[in-house]
């Protein structure tokens, strides 16, 4: 064992105790955390605004600062990408996390600042590996190298001085030099503008390289994947890196591609896989033990103070607002931020559910907007994932990408729920699948199975299967290839449906 790999291994996990100590009180974790925010609060425009300065508990916070939109915040953002300062954060912001989403064509810019990027996404990223070598103590993921599939960056578009870019382009282009040393491809090529380009020069430099690790979303990680087993001949990627140990995954739910992965990709019972909750807005979360799988901590000393609406007040200025002590199990919450980074009491769009408390673990379950309520069914991605999940194990299927929307009632017809399907490997009976999908739909969500009663409301599903390839032809039409960019899940309107539908009938 090398002497790099025993050294980071030991510093790493130097942080271990002070992870247990939020574990056991995270409570006192977030009130540091909130304390610390409002003193840098009070030195800015948006907290004289609504008088930091008076603010002396979390209930006064939450009284006199309303929740915020994107579209809440953009003036100032905007301020602030023109060079103004102290408009939100105290302290000078040269980085901006650029996320278009997936619900709005609108880009939207993320303030990363100096705090942000060392206290959440720098610290994320090193507690993400001290947490897998304390559930892999005799790792070798250092005598390699950790391979990041990355965005790019480009001049900041109101102003000098600063640039914008994926969040992960934000992240690489200021890692410090040792970190810079343990992964591959070089800056160089990871911050590529041209994604065609750049995964061509990927798969050239890390098909040579011994790869141990791997970070990224998971359906862009099997697009680089494929042209470097078209490039060197092999059946898997074992076999151009043998001493491959884990892959991270965030950004969408792995559950429906684990199957591809674990059989496929990766065909060992040896390689791991772990889960990370890593957005524009900061780093949140990580799997703390592999063995609960979809679950990740909930990382409370990041500078970021977390809030939990229920998901029906989410759009509300001041709804029922609960701490980390205050939230219950298995109940869905839209996700409130406070950050480093200037955002304050910020809808970040995301819902999460919680599976343990002290320690606190979540689930993603979906998206505020991402969801089909066109009867009022209710379903959200969470379900829609486990029913896709459900419907692969019980045929044989492998998942590559999916999205659904409504059919609306018309001329007396009853609606239904559509959904486009892209298959690594098809079920070995579509009829059963679909069955299955729909009979899952029932019985996780009542809501859903009450409209399907009789088909008074909704009828069974109508499912398209499309050709391998269309969804990324899809997503690069609309110039959302690589990086952060999702596929769509659920949308409570036919605009991806059409869409979608419409470029397969021109093929």
């Amino acid at each position: 064992m090398t002497v790099l790999n025993t050294t980071l291994k030991w510093l790493l996990q130097r942080r271990l105790p002070r992870i247990e100590a939020m574990m056991k009180e995270p409570g006192v974790a977030q009130q540091k955390v909130f304390n610390q925010l409002i003193r840098s609060g009070r030195r800015t425009e948006w907290g004289q605004k609504y008088h930091y300065k008076s603010i002396q508990t979390i209930q006064d916070f939450q009284q006199q600062v309303p929740v915020s939109s994107y579209e809440d915040l953009f003036p100032y953002i905007e301020r602030v990408m023109k060079g103004e300062s102290k408009v939100l954060w105290p302290s000078p912001v040269r980085w901006f996390a650029k996320s278009s989403g997936t619900t709005n064509a609108r880009s939207k810019f993320i303030p990363v600042t100096t705090e942000s990027l060392d206290e959440s996404h720098f610290k994320g990223g090193k507690d993400m590996m001290a947490l897998y070598i304390a559930n892999n103590p005799d790792s070798k993921a250092f005598e390699g190298k950790g391979l990041s599939i990355g965005g790019s960056l480009h001049p900041n578009p109101y102003g000098s001085n600063s640039a914008a870019g994926d969040v992960s382009a934000v992240v690489m282009k200021n890692l410090p030099s040792w970190a810079q040393y343990i992964r591959t491809p070089s800056i160089q090529v990871a911050l590529m503008d041209e994604w065609e380009s750049k995964l061509e020069r990927m798969a050239e430099i890390t098909s040579e390289e011994n790869v141990t690790s791997m970070l990224g979303v998971p359906t862009w990680g099997m697009v680089l994947i494929d042209k470097i087993l078209a490039r060197t001949g092999k059946s898997n990627i074992l076999e151009v890196w043998p001493n491959f140990e884990v892959m991270m995954h965030g950004a969408v739910n792995f559950q429906p591609y684990r199957e591809l992965f674990q059989q496929q990709v990766f065909p060992s019972p040896t390689v791991r896989y772990q889960e990370i909750y890593n957005a524009s807005e900061g780093f949140f979360a990580i799997q703390d033990d592999l063995s609960r799988v979809g679950e990740m901590l909930l990382m409370l000393d990041y500078g970021i103070f977390y809030e939990f609406v229920p998901f029906h007040e989410a759009d509300q200025p001041f709804p029922t607002a609960l701490t980390i002590d205050e939230v219950e199990l298995d109940k869905n919450y839209a996700l409130v931020v406070s950050t480093n980074g200037g955002l304050w009491r910020y809808k970040v769009g995301d819902t999460v559910r919680f599976t343990s408390l002290y320690p606190h673990r979540l689930k993603v379950s979906g998206r505020t907007k991402h969801f089909i309520n066109a009867f009022g069914e209710e379903v959200i991605v969470e379900n829609a994932e486990t029913a896709i999940t459900r419907a692969c194990e019980a045929t044989g299927a492998i998942i590559a990408d999916y999205t659904a929307g409504p059919v609306y009632m018309s001329n007396g017809a009853t609606g239904c729920h559509e959904w486009v399907i892209e298959f690594t490997h098809e079920p070995d009976n579509q009829q059963r699948f679909n069955q299955i999908l729909d009979e899952t739909l029932r019985q996780v969500n009542s809501d859903y199975d009450a409209k399907r009663y009789n088909d008074m409301v909704l009828k069974h599903p109508r499912i398209h299967v499309v050709q391998p390839g269309t969804f990324y032809a899809w997503m690069k039409q609309r110039g959302k290839v690589g990086g952060q960019h999702k596929v769509p899940r659920l949308a409570n309107s036919r605009e991806y449906l059409d869409d979608i539908l419409g470029k397969v009938l021109e093929l």
